[in-house]
């Protein structure tokens, strides 16, 4: 059983930062291309697919934690018993590490191909994860601080969506329903790299105060970023042809390119320096989860977890160098967050109610 002290909790309706902080994230730069890639214009129709099969996937996981008395750890060992729950648990941990190195790396390559291109990695790695070290090490509280801010402060950059619209081709989104639905299936599941992040709930679940209230708040997060995902891509839609969308990896930052102010002559700049913030919540919540998982099933000191992680990934980073390379681990942690969310979910849910059902009537 997991009991955390009220003074370590955070009010229900925070789940909304937390949720929403963590889907929203490095793959806002460059979903676009690979989500269009099978639905072509009607790629937005497929974005909102994907965000109604995670309001599925996240009323399964309260369902899940709601019997239990904890996180998911703990539902892993009431279910699998102690060594395959713990191996399950262990793929956990692997998951939110591979989650942070997807961001990081994706990141400082993104600054490398558009603002500086002879960074050194191993020293912008490091001050990175510096900083984690700082915020984590606060708990949970000053992670949850963090993704609130995260959300808040870069608010003003959805504006900059509105720009390309003085050169909008609405005529690009018609006809809709141009392609078959299996397209359009097949293409919401390229979304699963881009909508991540709403699994943290399995771990920090022991951490939210009136957890019955936080499920209004969480499923409007996931609402509220389904809906920043449709505005983008519509917006992209009707600024690229097909055939210039097929080849703009980073679409986002392309479209930040028209933009022109009086004071700054580049603002992809600016929107890549801002990113930082909306990353640092989505690096901090996922370690926080990592190291969290390797306490509660080992019963280690959080914070020697920390940087036990931290060391490791720091490493990862810097190994990875080619853009197949994070191209790879982009995709893999794309396939691994898919099956986790609408196959191995599903599957927890069906057993754990199945096991409950039992266990009542035994009663």
């Amino acid at each position: 059983m997991i009991k955390i002290a009220e003074r370590f909790q955070v009010s229900h309706f925070l789940v909304f930062y937390l949720i929403h902080g963590l889907q929203f994230g490095i793959g806002v730069l460059g979903f676009q291309r690979i989500v269009a890639e099978k639905a072509g214009h009607d790629f937005w129709i497929s974005v909102i697919i994907s965000g109604i099969f995670v309001h599925i996937s996240l009323w399964m996981i309260y369902r899940i934690l709601e019997g239990s008395k904890g996180n998911i750890v703990t539902v892993h060992k009431e279910i699998f018993g102690k060594w395959i729950g713990g191996f399950l648990s262990i793929l956990l941990i692997l998951y939110f590490s591979l989650l942070a190195t997807t961001v990081v790396r994706s990141f400082i390559e993104i600054v490398a191909v558009w603002m500086f291109p002879d960074i050194n990695v191993w020293i912008f790695s490091f001050i990175i994860f510096l900083l984690v070290l700082y915020i984590v090490s606060g708990g949970f509280r000053i992670v949850t601080g963090i993704s609130f801010f995260g959300v808040v402060l870069p608010i003003y950059l959805l504006l900059s969506f509105l720009f390309p619209l003085q050169f909008a081709n609405i005529r690009n989104l018609f006809p809709i329903f141009d392609h078959s639905i299996k397209d359009i299936v097949l293409s919401s599941k390229d979304m699963s790299l881009t909508i991540l992040g709403f699994e943290a709930l399995l771990i920090y679940y022991p951490f939210i105060k009136n957890v019955e209230k936080s499920k209004k708040w969480a499923h409007i997060a996931v609402a509220f970023t389904t809906l920043v995902y449709t505005y983008i891509s519509i917006i992209t839609i009707v600024y690229f042809s097909a055939e210039q969308l097929g080849r703009t990896v980073w679409a986002t930052l392309t479209i930040w390119k028209i933009i022109e102010l009086p004071f700054v002559e580049r603002f992809e700049y600016i929107g890549i320096a801002n990113w930082i913030i909306i990353i640092l919540p989505n690096i901090c919540l996922t370690l926080w989860c990592a190291s969290r998982c390797l306490k509660d099933i080992f019963r280690f000191n959080q914070k020697y977890s920390l940087y036990f992680l931290l060391v490791v990934i720091y490493f990862i980073v810097n190994m990875l160098e080619s853009r197949e390379q994070i191209s790879l681990i982009n995709d893999i942690t794309g396939q691994v967050g898919f099956y986790l969310m609408f196959v191995y979910i599903p599957i927890l849910f069906l057993i754990t109610l199945v096991i409950r059902k039992i266990k009542v009537r035994k009663v």
